[in-house]
């Protein structure tokens, strides 16, 4: 079987109490917080990873039959604080698509199904580690 090992990065670094700048390699930048702006939180980016994921799978397999009229995708999840410490839980991803009438639309219809169910069972890399539960571990340089 096949592997593909290739090492992601980001680096983060504070630029106020409680707001921090995302970097990576490429040039890209997200400023996050803590919930006191409009900035995303950590949580938030968590969600938005998730459903970026699975939105690009299923957009690039559904997207070669036929263009969405509408693609928007919903994430949901719960926070929880107990004794087991803090956490997401019933994290839920909602697809609303619709594509056009005809053939070509009949045709991507026809597979959302499929691939909605292929991003979440093996292709999404974000879904699939969350769901896997990879350790994760920490230093100090």
């Amino acid at each position: 079987m096949a592997t593909d090992s290739a090492h992601r990065a980001v680096s983060i670094d504070r630029v106020a109490p409680g707001k921090f700048t995302v970097s990576n390699d490429r040039g890209g930048r997200i400023d996050i917080g803590s919930g006191g702006d409009a900035n995303f939180t950590p949580v938030e980016l968590l969600l938005a990873a998730i459903g970026g994921c699975t939105s690009i799978d299923v957009d690039i397999l559904t997207s070669r039959r036929a263009e969405p009229k509408r693609f928007e995708v919903q994430v949901e999840a719960d926070k929880v604080r107990d004794e087991a410490g803090n956490r997401l839980t019933g994290i839920e991803v909602t697809f609303r698509i619709a594509f056009p009438e005809g053939e070509a639309g009949d045709s991507a219809r026809a597979i959302l199904a499929d691939v909605v169910r292929k991003s979440h069972d093996r292709l999404c890399t974000v879904g699939r580690t969350v769901e896997a539960g990879m350790p994760i571990g920490t230093r100090i340089e």
